[in-house]
Parts: C-alpha cells; sequence; structure tokens
C-alpha cells in the first residue's frame, strides 16, 4: 500500500482558502496545516470552487488530502461526492467512508 504525500498549498492559495473557509481562531497557537485548509475548502466550496480546486491541485493531490484527513474534517456527505470524482479520475480507491472518531467507552 502506498502512503500520501504530504498535502501542500501555494500559499497564496491557502490563505485564500483560510480567509474564506474558516471564519473561527486556530484552537492552538500552531498555524492550520495545508491538509486541514484543504480538507474545509473541500467540504465547503460551491460547485464553481470545486472546479477550480481540481484544475489547480489535480485529482491525486486531492486525494492524498482525502486521505490524510482526520476524524472530523469531512462530513459523510462531502467524503462521497469527493469519493466518487476522485476514485474516478485517479482510478484508484479511497475509503467509503471518512476518518471517524472511536471512543472506547469501557476507558472511561
Amino acid at each position: 500500500m502506498t502512503t500520501a504525500t504530504v498535502v501542500r498549498l501555494p500559499p497564496e492559495l491557502a490563505a485564500e482558502l483560510q480567509s474564506k473557509f474558516f471564519w473561527w481562531e486556530p484552537v492552538t497557537s500552531e498555524p492550520r496545516s495545508d491538509a486541514r485548509i484543504l480538507a474545509q475548502a473541500m467540504c465547503l466550496a460551491s460547485f464553481d470552487e470545486v472546479r477550480r480546486l481540481e484544475t489547480t491541485l489535480g485529482p491525486e493531490h486531492l486525494r492524498d488530502a482525502m486521505l490524510q484527513a482526520e476524524p472530523g474534517w469531512f462530513d459523510r456527505r462531502s467524503w462521497e461526492f469527493w469519493r466518487g470524482r476522485l476514485s474516478l479520475a485517479t482510478g484508484r480507491a479511497i475509503p467509503d467512508e471518512p476518518p471517524q472518531r472511536s471512543f472506547n467507552a469501557g476507558a472511561f
């Protein structure tokens, strides 16, 4: 199994997407990762923005963003939309479900 490459965005695009798709301050003092910024844009983008992301970054780059997503970054609807588009465009499998948080109730 191959691993996804680290998601990197052109700085201008990262700044634009962050200002458009994040309306809250980061939880920590660390800057948001490019993968987080891209995942948020992929979830909230209009169809014109979807096409721009596909054209600007390419399907492999967008697939890598999905594979690096942490739980809660993609809702099921957005995941299914992108999974269908990117599986077809790349010919590579993407999991059926987005990453999910799991809790062991016995640990509490």
